[in-house]
């Protein structure tokens, strides 16, 4: 039920987003038909942004505009535009099927090509009004790893890469790239030294792991990366920290009424502010961890300080936030707020330890897992064993990966990237706009691509519930984000109807240029079979997409 529930508050706050979005980008389309028609010398019977009932018409010259209820589409209806209709000889000056073949495909192609014209208008506009982008500052480097034996550390930023400035994160990536294999040197600003260091190490050459990207090979730094662990507690039962009211899963919004983004800069805080009342402002989640409760706890902290742990206070990404139903895990007797403490004969340190010996594991027999369970006022280690089972999961790309799970997933909390507002020129605006139109292009034809592949899953395909729910997810997080989800979605429109699907601007595109080479247009007959078809294809696609939502909102 309570799945029903959020169905219905995410659906209702989705509407006015998606029906803003959905109606700009449909008014966009059907403007490009519409123009092109009119310059064509076509009369237009009927503007409609809509499909069903008509709520609200005006008639100006020879065209009646509308709303229509239906906000999923929209149509231009052209004078002249029914095959085999008979057409009085005074009017097929204005008829559309009597204009040349290659005015018709002006037409028809005018719609697909505004919407990218108008994705590109909506990317430079966002680079000239200050574009925000990833910093070029490094998140958590790992001891052991190349980037941490080179010299980088947590927090550095990024100042330029073999002497090419690096404003963004993007810009890493992409210079890292051009010099993949070979040496590079990276200058870098750390906090607490007034001059930059220069640091020489060498890039290696690994597989993309977006399979929608143009080059399937990257160039990396083992260890480099720009994600952060956020500020979420794990506590241990009994300590001082639990006594005064903390909880795993714990979110630190701020310390002293300042704000708290990383984990790692938590530590160095308090002991600064160690035998002071402090007082941390606490976000606490729910169960599903979709709601958070707000909460203000205060503590004394003690003289000495030499660590988090002294207060029971640690990373939260050995604590367990989930045990799936019927899992093994489950079966065996998992809970949450469990801390995985061993696995077979290895100790765990981070959660990365326990996925990669549970990823990896090969044989018949079960695993001993070792947890610490706090029950009836009692801390204790238990010890169950466990056989991991095959299962197919999606990776952040879209991709299927069979590999090994218990189903159990930890209390893990990402921090916001530190964000940067670059500016661009006109000029650089443009080349911007160009290359993002043309990057967003290429991934959206490789998508279509990898899915005839079986290279990208199925499930990926998203419906209308997803377009609302991106619509209400990137208008709450600002205008920027809207606009920047509006281009890709208008990019993705113009790739889509470009499909030789009959019933799709595509599809009568491929009947006028088979008409243009052949001289003579196809038979009534093969075009109404084609457009019969394309609907069933189209609508297969439709419900498909549609399932496929149900399936990600409900769980199924």
């Amino acid at each position: 039920m309570s799945h029903i529930f959020d169905f219905i508050n995410s659906g209702a706050q989705s509407i006015l987003p998606f029906v803003l979005l959905l109606g700009i980008l449909i008014f966009v389309h059907e403007l490009g038909h519409f123009m092109v028609a009119r310059l064509a010398g076509v009369r237009v019977e009927v503007f409609s942004l809509g499909f069903g009932k008509k709520i609200y018409t005006r008639t100006i010259g020879d065209t009646t505009y509308a709303l229509s209820l239906i906000p999923l589409g929209g149509y231009v209806k052209m004078f002249g535009d029914e095959v085999g209709k008979d057409i009085p000889e005074q009017d097929k000056a204005v008829s559309f099927l009597h204009k040349t073949v290659w005015q018709r495909i002006a037409i028809v192609l005018a719609g697909p090509l505004m919407n990218l014209f108008f994705a590109a208008f909506l990317f430079a506009f966002l680079a000239w009004s200050g574009e925000s982008m990833k910093a070029p500052v490094l998140g958590d480097i790992k001891p052991a790893t190349q980037a941490f034996l080179s010299g980088f550390r947590s927090g550095d930023s990024i100042v330029s890469v073999d002497q090419k400035p690096a404003q963004t994160w993007e810009d890493v990536q992409h210079f890292l790239s051009l010099k993949a294999g070979s040496n590079v040197t990276v200058k870098i600003n750390r906090q607490g030294l007034a001059i930059p260091l220069q640091i020489q190490t060498s890039t290696q050459i690994k597989p993309n792991p977006n399979p929608l990207a143009q080059d399937s090979l990257m160039g990396d730094i083992e260890g480099f990366t720009s994600d952060s662990m956020g500020p979420m507690l794990g506590v241990t039962p009994l300590s001082m920290a639990y006594k005064l009211g903390f909880r795993t899963g714990d979110i630190v919004r701020s310390v002293n009424s300042v704000e708290q983004v990383t984990y790692r800069d938590l530590e160095p805080k308090l002991i600064a502010l160690q035998g002071q009342s402090v007082t941390f402002k606490i976000d606490r989640p729910s169960e599903d961890g979709k709601k958070f409760e707000n909460l203000e706890l205060s503590m004394m902290l003690p003289t000495p300080l030499p660590s988090l742990s002294s207060l029971g206070i640690e990373s939260s990404e050995l604590y367990l936030f989930s045990v799936l139903p019927q899992s093994p895990a489950s079966t065996a007797g998992l809970m949450r707020n469990d801390r995985i403490m061993q696995i077979n004969d290895t100790k765990t340190n981070t959660w990365d330890d326990v996925l990669l010996t549970i990823k990896s594991y090969q044989g018949s027999s079960p695993i001993k897992v070792i947890v610490e369970r706090f029950e009836n006022e009692t801390l204790s280690n238990k010890e169950f064993m466990i056989l991991p089972q095959e299962s197919t999961q999606l990776t952040p790309h879209g991709q299927e990966e069979k590999r090994k799970t218990i189903g159990i997933a930890p209390y893990i909390h990402l921090a916001e990237p530190e964000m940067v507002t670059v500016n661009y020129s006109v000029i650089d605006g443009l080349t911007r706009s160009i290359e993002r139109s043309y990057q967003v292009s290429v991934m959206t034809i490789m998508s279509f691509v990898k899915l005839a592949q079986n290279k990208i899953s199925p499930k990926t395909i998203g419906g209308v519930i997803s377009i609302g729910q991106a619509a209400s997810q990137t208008f709450q997080m600002g205008m920027s984000h809207f606009f920047t989800m509006m281009a890709i979605i208008s990019i993705n429109l113009f790739v889509l109807n470009l499909l030789p699907i009959p019933v799709l601007d595509g599809g009568h595109l491929l009947f006028y240029t088979v008409e243009a080479i052949r001289g003579s247009p196809l038979s009534m007959k093969k075009m109404e079979i084609a457009q019969q078809v394309g609907l069933v294809l189209l609508l297969s696609l439709m419900g498909f997409a549609l399932f496929n939502d149900f399936s990600r909102l409900f769980g199924f």
